[in-house]
């Protein structure tokens, strides 16, 4: 993949996001922060660095789909692989995705995105307990190989059993066992609550980030 120079830098010199490669999630799972944005949408297009009007009369602007995923690309976030082991062959099964954040304390849950063409999903979903491994800086590779449709996804990718028998991912920076609480459909999403029983940190490394389009790495 072609590198690039673009980067996150706050006033002060504050941390930054050095920007390392592009990619894109596929096997259904959208990123919240752009991942199928093409080319243009990281360029100078005025179009695409252009704001919303405002409200006339309470109704809004037009919202299309390149813009959205122009404006949403500029929110940065973390990438993680969510994984279990398919009830019927008993192999493991994964897919990618940054749609993923904490939603309560008590009881523990987090919740994460997956669209509803996704072909890996329904072979999680028939698992009932999932692993999230929050991937590291230098685990690009394993989100290509979970992105894509068919084949044998982690061929290649080492991996140990969570408490729960599911892949923790080797050199992953933490995981979490849990099982689905509940589902919601969100437009062309499903939404996945799931109720936390373990976790664990397992490398004190630094985060694997996606940032309009690109992967990159945090500077503190």
């Amino acid at each position: 993949m072609s590198t690039h120079a673009t980067r996150l830098l706050e006033a002060g010199g504050r941390p930054r996001a050095g920007v390392t490669g592009r990619g894109t999630i596929a096997d259904g799972v959208t990123m919240h922060s752009g991942l199928s944005q093409g080319p243009s949408d990281r360029t100078g297009d005025p179009a695409a660095r252009r704001t919303e009007g405002p409200e006339v009369d309470g109704v809004s602007p037009e919202v299309d789909g390149r813009r959205f995923r122009s404006v949403l690309g500029h929110f940065a976030t973390g990438v993680v692989a969510i994984t279990a082991l398919d009830p019927g062959t008993g192999a493991p099964c994964g897919l990618a995705a940054n749609s993923f954040t904490s939603v309560s304390l008590n009881p523990p849950l987090v919740a994460f995105c997956v669209a509803h063409t996704s072909t890996s999903w329904p072979r999680l979903r028939a698992a009932g307990n999932l692993t999230v491994n929050v991937l590291a800086e230098h685990q690009q590779p394993v989100c290509t190989a979970l992105a894509g449709r068919g084949g044998d996804k982690f061929a290649g990718i080492g991996w140990t059993a969570s408490p729960c028998g599911n892949p923790v991912i080797d050199g992953t920076l933490a995981w979490i066992d849990c099982s689905i609480e509940a589902e919601y459909p969100a437009g062309d999403h499903i939404i996945v609550v799931a109720r936390v029983h373990r976790l664990g940190v397992q490398g004190d490394g630094g985060p694997l980030l996606f940032f309009r389009g690109g992967y990159g790495r945090f500077h503190a």
